[in-house]
């Protein structure tokens, strides 16, 4: 899928207009996001560079591409000109297609629904059969296809009707469907890293696997899974974390498998030979599916 800078500009100001994108947050990397697009870093960086022209963004040393604000550094006068060039562009060319003055006028008006595009979109949340479980299918969205969102659990349904699209694993969809007339509902299927799963497989002499958590009802789901993915014959043990402290079995176990939610305390005392963080990948299906929502418009 492949993308002009002028395009990745149009699409990340709008993101960054309807607050997809806050201020002070660090945007995806040009490698990272062109990878996500199918485009090379080359054309985003220019992309970028168009934008902290605006004003939009800053490039920091060390950090990369921050938003500075929400729009852009033109005063009215100028975006009003900007307007102009572009509706004067774009009628030119519907005339040279044939189309009359009447003709122009209706496509305007239906097309103007448009404006609100940017609201819709504005609150989008992640479904999980726990928020641990939640946030692990977040952010493998965010990471391999650049969109944000918050989390909730299957359970949170007073929370879901304030958000204007959600990702829904695809075994959840169906408990969701009365909510399709009021809430757009994007289904996405995913598996675990297969990279992953072989580097466990590949640790010679692992007689116990231990799984660490933030939350406990998140344990035997994964367990589960990885029991039916990895044909282990060895022994599972699992814990939560409890406010800074991990489960006592971690000192002797040979090998720690964690989520997102508990990597930060796992890093921090679990050395990085000794562990290893699960991960989902998003099908390419559903991926494109993703970008169409919020990127090809």
């Amino acid at each position: 899928m492949k993308h002009s800078a002028k395009h990745i500009a149009d699409r990340i100001r709008l993101l960054i207009a309807t607050k997809q994108f806050q201020v002070g947050e660090i945007l995806p990397s040009t490698r990272e996001l062109g990878k996500q697009l199918g485009t090379s870093f080359h054309t985003v960086r220019k992309a970028y560079h168009q934008l902290e022209d605006e004003g939009m963004i800053r490039g920091e040393q060390g950090r990369g591409f921050v938003v500075l604000r929400q729009s852009t550094t033109l005063d009215k006068a100028e975006r009003l000109e900007l307007a102009a060039e572009k509706m004067h562009s774009l009628l030119e060319e519907l005339i040279g297609f044939g189309l009359d003055e009447s003709e122009v006028e209706a496509i305007f008006e239906e097309k103007i629904s448009f404006m609100e595009w940017p609201e819709k979109i504005q609150r989008i949340a992640t479904i999980g059969e726990t928020h641990e479980l939640a946030k692990l299918l977040s952010d493998s969205i965010r990471n391999q296809i650049g969109v944000k969102s918050s989390t909730l659990s299957i359970n949170d349904y007073d929370e879901v009707i304030h958000f204007d699209a959600l990702f829904v694993p695809i075994q959840l969809v169906n408990q969701l469907r009365n909510l399709r007339e009021s809430i757009r509902i994007i289904p996405v299927m995913f598996h675990y890293d297969a990279d992953v799963l072989l580097s466990i497989l590949d640790r010679t002499g692992i007689e116990a696997i231990g799984l660490v958590t933030a939350e406990e009802d998140t344990i035997p789901k994964i367990i589960n899974e990885l029991k039916a993915l990895m044909k282990f014959e060895g022994a599972f043990v699992a814990g939560a974390t409890y406010g800074k402290s991990l489960p006592l079995f971690v000192r002797n176990t040979d090998l720690i498998v964690y989520t997102p939610a508990s990597a930060r305390l796992v890093e921090s005392k679990i050395p990085e030979k000794n562990r290893i963080r699960l991960e989902y990948i998003i099908s390419e299906k559903s991926a494109d599916s993703i970008r169409s929502e919020l990127w090809d418009q």
